[in-house]
């Protein structure tokens, strides 16, 4: 899908898309809005108090299925929750359907079924700092998934890199990449008083529910989550032109970019995906 992010993400201050056209262009798309999932390796120091929210419950959904439905029928009694360890497999359900298949990396390698995804898309779950959507009848309709980085201490061992343990041939080269940017970047030289960063990994909502507001309710949650835990910066990885377009347009800044044509192994470029995804970019947003 040629899009960008899932809903329009309005009244949020200083994250605020003023124009209607903007607001119509984030209502009609949909990405991930740090679309490789696992956080840099070096960086992988993580946060794994969890924020003052209560846990929130899921019912199990029912039989109807609002992806046959036109949009005036679909369930609009939306409800932003925290999502649980306990939504693992509904919150993999969403993805599988509305996100795995569609991310530049994971379509140009035709990444297909991938066990290692499914895990670090939920691995960090146990921070509480990821919310969902959930429609009247306690169905996950959309996600946000974050995760909190901690700078890494002089004692600490260096991690591991990803692609080392990883098994999946295709997702194994994604991986790569992530090392390789991990070896070539850290956040937390460019703000050396910042301790803690939000890094928003996932932002997907289901194709029916789209135009109803749900991803901007779930940037607010997630902004005040950043705000009641005093974070001071919020950071994405973005590998679709799309989505740091959508960045750029909330005030977020370009610290870090590696266009695919210079990623070279073996003197031989990896990655290729359809224009006009070029380069993997990190953005930021400073809020305090």
């Amino acid at each position: 899908m040629e899009i960008e992010i899932q809903n329009h993400i309005s009244h949020l201050g200083r994250f605020t898309v003023k124009s209607s056209e903007n607001d119509r262009l984030l209502d009609e798309a949909c990405t991930m809005l740090s679309e490789l999932l696992p956080p840099l390796g070096r960086m992988a120091s993580k946060m794994s108090t969890a924020s003052s929210d209560a846990k929130g419950t899921t019912a199990k959904p029912s039989s109807t299925d609002d992806s046959t439905l036109p949009l005036d029928e679909v369930d609009k009694n939306i409800s932003i929750e925290l999502i649980t360890e306990d939504d693992a497999e509904e919150v993999l359900k969403l993805l599988k359907k509305f996100f795995f298949k569609d991310e530049p990396l994971n379509t140009f390698v035709n990444l297909g079924e991938c066990k290692e995804l499914e895990k670090y898309s939920t691995k960090n779950l146990h921070e509480h700092c990821s919310f969902k959507a959930v429609n009247g009848r306690g169905e996950i309709v959309g996600v946000n998934v974050n995760g909190v980085i901690n700078r890494p201490k002089e004692t600490d061992d260096p991690p591991a890199k990803l692609a080392d343990g990883c098994e999946h041939p295709k997702f194994k080269k994604i991986m790569a990449l992530m090392d390789y940017i991990d070896e070539h970047f850290n956040i937390f030289d460019l703000y050396p008083d910042v301790d803690r960063i939000l890094d928003i990994k996932i932002m997907s909502v289901d194709s029916r529910y789209r135009g109803l507001g749900i991803a901007g309710k779930l940037t607010d949650r997630t902004m005040q989550y950043v705000k009641d835990n005093s974070i001071k910066l919020v950071h994405v990885l973005c590998s679709s032109h799309f989505s740091a377009r959508v960045m750029e347009k909330m005030s977020f800044e370009e610290v870090y970019k590696l266009n695919y044509s210079d990623y070279l192994v073996n003197g031989e470029q990896v990655f290729d995906p359809e224009k006009p995804h070029t380069a993997a970019r990190i953005l930021v947003k400073r809020l305090a």
